[in-house]
């Protein structure tokens, strides 16, 4: 009677992971059909708006104004992408010091309460809507904080409130990614460091820090991901003008509050206009592809070396 049953297990075994590898397989290849159907779409829009505007003044214009009528369109999309650059810059001034500091504190100095309690509050804080965050910028943040206590002269719409509370924003995301990567770090490595007379504050940034640097690099660039591609925070605080400008008390508007401004309105389909929405949106994947491509180079090669 035994016999039996060890024939069958091992076959009702290997089906069962020849199904749950079908099934991985369908999971990876949809994602993969989905990006490409993504960039499709893109790229044939793309292909008809460049029927219309010549490459040079999209890429190299410093006017953006393809809305307008007549001799005032214009196609120059620099505008934005300095924006999108800047506000992102302004995010990261904010997230990036914070977020790390945050993370060295759950990792090395925190006791275990304290880590239980305040990372799930940092991993809510993520969720949490943008237009929130938006809204906050715009009926607090800029007319009591901006105006009233710091006495800056901004306008209802600017770039500095839009650039700090999109680092609150971010600044949960890269907290959490690089509090991970110090947490992963094996415990011989600092139990070594103390061994050897460093303090706290020695192993934290000269031995867990350097280890952890690949998962940490992960996280900037993630934030900077999330950054670039913020929407609605931009376009509810940061408002509607495109400027390449330095002055962080004017307004900006970046590539994706374009998008979504633009394609909220009543743009024919198929016109110029229609066509500029995924002009831009090819751009910000092409901006956002490559900043991912830097990444993983980096990460390869911190990883090499502390692996």
């Amino acid at each position: 009677m035994a016999e039996p049953q060890l024939v069958a297990a091992p076959s009702a075994r290997s089906r069962m992971e020849s199904a749950i590898r079908v099934a991985l397989f369908a999971a990876a290849a949809l994602s993969v059909v989905t990006t490409l159907a993504i960039v499709g779409s893109l790229l044939l829009e793309t292909i008809h708006f460049f029927q219309h505007v010549p490459i040079r003044d999209y890429l190299f214009g410093s006017k953006w104004s393809p809305l307008f009528a007549g001799d005032q369109q214009s196609f120059g999309v620099l505008p934005l992408v300095w924006g999108t650059v800047y506000l992102s810059i302004l995010a990261l001034i904010v997230a990036v010091p914070l977020g790390l500091l945050t993370a060295i504190y759950l990792s090395e100095y925190a006791p275990p309460r304290v880590r239980k309690t305040v990372k799930p509050v940092l991993e809510t804080l993520a969720g949490v809507p943008t237009i929130v965050f938006g809204y906050f910028a715009l009926t607090f943040f800029t007319p009591e904080i901006l105006r009233d206590a710091l006495h800056l002269d901004v306008g209802v719409y600017n770039g500095l409130a839009a650039g700090i509370i999109m680092g609150l924003l971010v600044l949960p995301t890269i907290a959490s990614v690089s509090e991970d990567a110090m947490s992963a770090v094996p415990a011989s490595l600092r139990e070594g460091a103390f061994g050897l007379g460093a303090s706290k504050l020695q192993v934290s940034i000269r031995v867990v820090f350097p280890a952890a640097l690949s998962g940490i690099v992960a996280a900037l660039v993630l934030g900077a991901s999330r950054a670039m591609g913020e929407t609605v925070i931009v376009l509810i605080a940061g408002g509607q003008a495109p400027n390449l400008s330095l002055n962080p008390q004017e307004s900006f508007q970046s590539m994706a509050a374009f998008i979504a401004a633009t394609a909220r309105g009543d743009t024919p389909t198929g016109s110029i206009e229609y066509q500029t929405i995924f002009a831009v949106g090819f751009t910000l994947f092409a901006l956002t592809l490559i900043l991912n491509a830097v990444s993983i180079r980096l990460v390869r090669k911190y990883r090499q070396v502390y692996e």
